[in-house]
């Protein structure tokens, strides 16, 4: 046998053998993740009748962690649909171990970015809950805020979850601090502020606009994002062809329609969008990520084209993309120049309209910062931020400082 057929045939042998070797871990793993949701299931059972009070807490437990400066709990409460039907969903709560201050302790309201549908993928029962928090948790901790944290209602708890309906955002947000107060232990307060990645900043912004109304028991500091979707129709043109569309896009699909039912569907997917998008939805993000990238690089579109040729999905689209926040609402956005989701230009044409129309704005750029490591890297200056607006001091407005991208050519 000649020796380059006998090095080929270890070559074979290897790769089956490594093959083989990452599968039964991928297998296991998989099997392990399974296991510890069943044991879950239990906890995020929603009771019927469901309580009527909004952040009524259901069932709290230890989450397992250790936090510096503080216990984390995994908690079930009582939350509602845009329609004001009850319903629950989980989150967690972070208690700080320095004392309360007299007047109770604020709050501030994380909220999580795209992680996918699946229960395995929802940070209060995931193996990893605290996996974009660590850079600001402790410090927050420390001061003696509560740090409370919404699933969103339907992710890991009964459907549907509208991803990226403000209306139901802001009300899962609003109802996890109105659950944190309900318990006499944590000594809050009625002040809170918010910070959301992605999705989480979209949520978080709209509570800007919403929450005050929605909750006039609670005093709104200030609302923080990193990466925010904002602009979700130059988001939808940027993206709709890219692995992106089909992450996003599959959510979309999943979702969308449970908000506005008379949004076309099969008419504005390709034959393997329509075939793949309710499988990938309940995928995690990672899982659904690598798969988008490959069709990406077979040429597989999730979406036929712009969803915006639609005219139902153009106002839908115009209809979930914020405003500029009024000029009394403190705003803070952490934006990677690097981003390859939300892209910079979009969110720097936002950026400049909103300081047109006098929104208090704080904008923070980070060069060579992905999406992915947008919260991560912003964590610390939105502490430092919403440290400010709970001590009352000025907000450094940053309107009139120049844009670091050009916001008409980006190249």
């Amino acid at each position: 046998m000649r020796a380059s057929r006998v090095v080929l045939l270890v070559f074979l042998a290897g790769l089956a053998v490594g093959l083989a070797f990452a599968a039964a871990r991928i297998g296991a793993s998989w099997e392990a993740s399974r296991e510890r949701q069943v044991a879950l299931d239990p906890f995020y059972a929603a009771p019927d009748p469901l309580p009527t009070q909004l952040g009524t807490i259901i069932r709290i437990e230890p989450l397992g962690i250790e936090v510096a400066g503080g216990s984390a709990q995994r908690m079930l409460y009582v939350s509602e649909r845009p329609d004001g039907t009850r319903a629950v969903s989980g989150g967690m709560l972070f208690l700080p171990d320095a004392p309360a201050p007299a007047g109770g302790r604020p709050i501030v309201a994380w909220e999580h970015g795209t992680l996918g549908m699946g229960e395995a993928c929802v940070p209060s029962r995931s193996s990893n809950p605290i996996g974009d928090m660590t850079t600001f948790l402790p410090l927050m901790l420390e001061q003696g805020w509560i740090v409370v944290a919404t699933d969103y209602v339907g992710l890991g708890t009964p459907g549907p979850n509208q991803y990226l309906i403000a209306q139901s955002e802001v009300r899962d947000v609003v109802n996890a601090v109105r659950a944190a107060r309900s318990i006499a232990e944590a000594k809050a307060g009625d002040r809170y502020a918010t910070f959301g990645h992605s999705q989480g900043g979209h949520a978080s912004i709209w509570t800007g606009h919403l929450g005050p109304e929605y909750a006039p028991e609670l005093t709104l500091v200030g609302v923080a994002a990193a990466a925010p979707a904002l602009d979700l129709p130059a988001i939808a043109s940027a993206q709709w062809d890219t692995a992106v569309g089909w992450v996003i896009g599959s959510d979309l699909i999943e979702s969308w329609p449970t908000y506005y039912p008379d949004l076309p569907v099969d008419s504005i997917l390709t034959a393997q969008g329509a075939d793949a998008g309710s499988r990938l939805a309940t995928e995690c993000i990672v899982e659904s990520g690598l798969e988008a990238t490959a069709r990406e690089a077979f040429g597989d579109q999730f979406f036929a084209g712009d969803p915006q040729a639609s005219p139902a999905w153009k106002q839908a689209l115009r209809d979930q993309t914020p405003s500029a926040p009024p000029p009394a609402m403190p705003v803070f956005i952490a934006q990677g120049t690097a981003d390859q989701v939300v892209l910079a230009w979009p969110n720097a044409i936002v950026a400049q309209d909103w300081c047109e129309a006098g929104s208090n704005l704080s904008m923070l750029w980070m060069g060579d910062v992905n999406h992915q490591d947008a919260a991560h890297v912003a964590g610390p200056s939105a502490f430092q931020w919403i440290y400010e607006r709970f001590a009352g001091m000025p907000v450094t407005n940053t309107c009139s400082l120049p844009l670091p991208v050009d916001p008409v050519d980006p190249d």
